[in-house]
């Protein structure tokens, strides 16, 4: 049995100090001194991060030997905290409580140690501006929300933490709400991220009502026991998919990706939050926490797979033509989560969360890059402005190197580690088991009756392997060509801003300078991870070429892949998509060689292009005129949704309005009170008072009678 900590107080502790520094900003801010408050913010999230540091040790120090399918392995267990009991009824019970293990672990560290560097240097960043008393608020409550989300022990607790992420992105994305084009992009990302809410929501109700539980844990022992999953089968791929959907809407996928890039009207350290720590990686870790049940439906899988390589490479295109260096990332973002989202729809859900950390780094350490940029440039956003900043920013630009060559997969850089071990899965774990048996904590699961309650695969296509098979290829070659591109408008970010002859009128130049401390000492800090993260999770031919199998040097070398092995043991063995055992080093090299190739190449066309051939762009462009019209316009999605939602629901009230005036009031309300007002004008020429009339009527009224009585029949 797996060690167990319950009542480990520290977990609240961690959520509770950003929330307190949310509250005393907000309340008492604006009475506060500058430098008082300057501090109250950063310091929170300092104290969360320090309690995370003790939860993760503990839980490591924890760990021990367990036994699982006659293998022993190291486990590291979980740690649990009841903050409140709130509803007891029956079989129900429900309870806001925290759920420390391996996953929550990292994913608190990365939230609140990128949070602290991004708030200290938000100090210098925001220092003139007088509402930035109500920024710290936010950007407080940003990171509890984003806590409560990823140490939720039940669906309904990471709801609450979901919703809140989406409440603190729309308070800082429309910060500057005074201008009205920054207010909508609040509006915006508010809205289309309340699609993928309806989806969430739904998904937990459906979970819920088949079995009775909300709480993690529960509904892994019921989807990984085959006594009660065949059980699951009928609903594991609406729940999946609607469990998808709602990622896509936070991590900005295919079709919901459209508010992140608007989502830069806020401050540029938020933008850094957002899209390192916070809302954006939500939904990655949504489906990663959830692996139990997408692993029950292949399909789901293939769709997420897709839909993430897509992704990736749609926005990689898009942020080739971007001169706007905020876009630029924002796009880059966009393109990085697909990785992810590729990751975990080929299985590699390990993969997809080294990425997410080492992504975390290095756009976090780009967009506090760009902010000092900005700062320095008196807020010009535009690189053909820009260039040959390096002499005036030396700590700036070689930082900004360092993360553009992280995220291009340069080898020795974080990202070369993480995003090659995405390329491999995609092509290695594409695979249906070649055995017919799937095992799921020691007990053997039928593949082929599994397949046939599926309700997809059952109708006639228990082949699944025919088809899925050629995904691999699919899958990789478009990782690939996303891998070029990343490299390519990193480096003509770079190369654009930084290099060259500067492009700045004479008055920007007079007071371009190195950022302040506060600002300078993150970059250094994130850069410095930037490098070194990558190596807790070597590429397995490494060890395999050193003859290492097991033993303290294969474990410390692929650590990342132990950590969460037990989080993921499930879908590491329950998984249609073959698995992390056998590994051909030689074919795995290959590929990683492969990247560095594709990964060197974008960056020698961009260095030729932006610095030893700076007009060819433009001919480029004037050659491809369509092309990059196609790519400047962002495929006119934005016009698209406007014209078929924005545009379509507008003109469905107007028709709803003209329904209501004229059909509703005009003609059933006002129309029944005229017949009802003709009705009574006839009725009321009945008492007209004129004795002789009521005698007339009373005579033809006896006729009838008698004619009534003498003739029935006539009736």
């Amino acid at each position: 049995m797996e060690p167990h900590l319950t009542n480990f107080s520290v977990l609240g502790l961690i959520v509770l100090f950003p929330l307190l520094g949310a509250i005393i900003n907000g309340l008492l801010g604006a009475k506060l001194p500058s430098k008082l408050l300057d501090w109250i913010g950063p310091s929170s999230i300092f104290m969360s991060f320090l309690f995370s540091m003790v939860a993760a040790l503990t839980l490591f120090r924890q760990g021990a030997m367990v036994n699982v399918n006659g293998e022993e392995v190291w486990q590291y267990g979980q740690a649990t905290y009841v903050v409140y009991e709130w509803i007891y009824s029956g079989a129900l019970s429900l309870d806001i409580s925290f759920l420390l293990d391996p996953l929550s672990a990292l994913m608190i560290l990365i939230i609140t140690g990128v949070g602290f560097l991004i708030h200290i240097y938000s100090v210098g960043y925001m220092a003139k501006d007088p509402a930035k008393w109500r920024y710290f608020a936010y950007l407080n409550l940003f990171v509890f929300a984003m806590l409560l989300l990823v140490l939720g022990k039940n669906m309904l607790v990471t709801f609450i933490g979901w919703e809140g992420v989406g409440v603190s992105s729309y308070l800082l994305v429309g910060f500057w709400y005074t201008d009205e084009a920054k207010a909508i992009a609040g509006q915006k990302a508010f809205i289309i991220n309340r699609v993928g809410d309806f989806a969430f929501l739904s998904a937990i109700f459906l979970l819920f009502y088949e079995t009775g539980t909300f709480d993690y844990g529960s509904i892994e022992m019921i989807a990984t026991n085959p006594e009660t999953a065949i059980n699951l089968l009928p609903i594991a791929l609406p729940v999946s998919l609607l469990l998808f959907m709602a990622a896509t809407g936070k991590s900005a996928q295919i079709p919901l990706y459209t508010w992140l890039p608007d989502a830069m009207a806020g401050p540029t350290p938020v933008s850094a939050l957002m899209h390192a720590a916070t809302m954006v990686t939500a939904g990655v870790f949504l489906i990663c926490r959830m692996n139990f049940v997408f692993s029950l439906d292949p399909v789901a899988g293939i769709v997420i797979a897709t839909v993430g390589c897509l992704t990736a490479f749609g926005a990689a295109t898009i942020a080739l033509v971007q001169n706007d260096i905020k876009k630029v990332l924002a796009y880059s973002t966009v393109s990085q989560l697909g990785y992810m989202f590729l990751a975990v729809g080929v299985g590699a859900y390990g993969a997809a969360v080294f990425h997410l950390m080492t992504h975390a780094f290095f756009k976090a350490l780009l967009f506090l890059g760009a902010g000092s940029v900005i700062h320095a440039m008196s807020d010009e956003q535009d690189m053909r402005k820009m260039g040959g900043l390096k002499k005036y920013m030396p700590v700036t630009s070689k930082t900004f190197l360092i993360a553009c060559l992280a995220i291009s997969g340069v080898p020795f850089f974080s990202g070369f580690f993480s995003k090659d071990l995405i390329l491999w899965s995609a092509l290695s774990n594409a695979h249906i088991l070649s055995v017919p048996d799937v095992v799921a904590n020691g007990i053997s699961i039928d593949l082929l009756t599994t397949v046939q309650a599926s309700p997809i695969l059952s109708e006639g296509a228990v082949d699944v392997a025919g088809w899925v098979v050629g995904f691999n290829w699919f899958f990789f070659i478009m990782g690939l060509l996303t891998a070029a591109m990343t490299a390519f408008y990193m480096f003509r970010a770079y190369f654009m801003t930084f290099e060259g002859e500067c492009r700045a009128d004479a008055e920007t130049i007079s007071h371009l300078h190195e950022s302040p401390p506060t600002m300078a000492i993150p970059l250094l800090v994130l850069a410095i991870l930037a490098v070194i993260s990558g190596y807790i999770g070597f590429p397995h031919f490494v060890p395999g070429w050193l003859g290492l199998h097991d033993g303290t040097a294969y474990n410390i070398m692929l650590g990342f892949e132990h950590w969460l092995d037990e989080v993921f043991v499930v879908s590491n063995n329950f998984r249609y998509f073959g698995r992390f055992g056998a590994h051909p080093y030689t074919a795995e090299a290959i590929s990683a060689a492969v990247s560095i190739i594709i990964a060197g190449g974008g960056i020698g066309t961009a260095w030729f292009m932006y610095l030893k051939r700076p007009e060819l762009p433009g001919e480029i462009s004037e050659r491809v005129r369509g092309l990059h019209k196609v790519l400047k316009n962002k495929y006119w999605v934005d016009e698209a949704y406007d014209a078929v939602f924005v545009q379509g629901s507008v003109k469905f009230g107007r028709a709803l309005g003209w329904f209501d005036h004229n059909i509703i009031d005009g003609l059933i309300a006002n129309g029944l009170a005229w017949l009802a007002a003709a009705f009574g004008g006839i009725l009321s020429n009945l008492e007209s008072g004129n004795v002789q009339r009521y005698a007339i009527y009373i005579a033809l009224g006896l006729v009838l009678i008698v004619l009534a009585v003498m003739y029935p029949a006539c009736i």
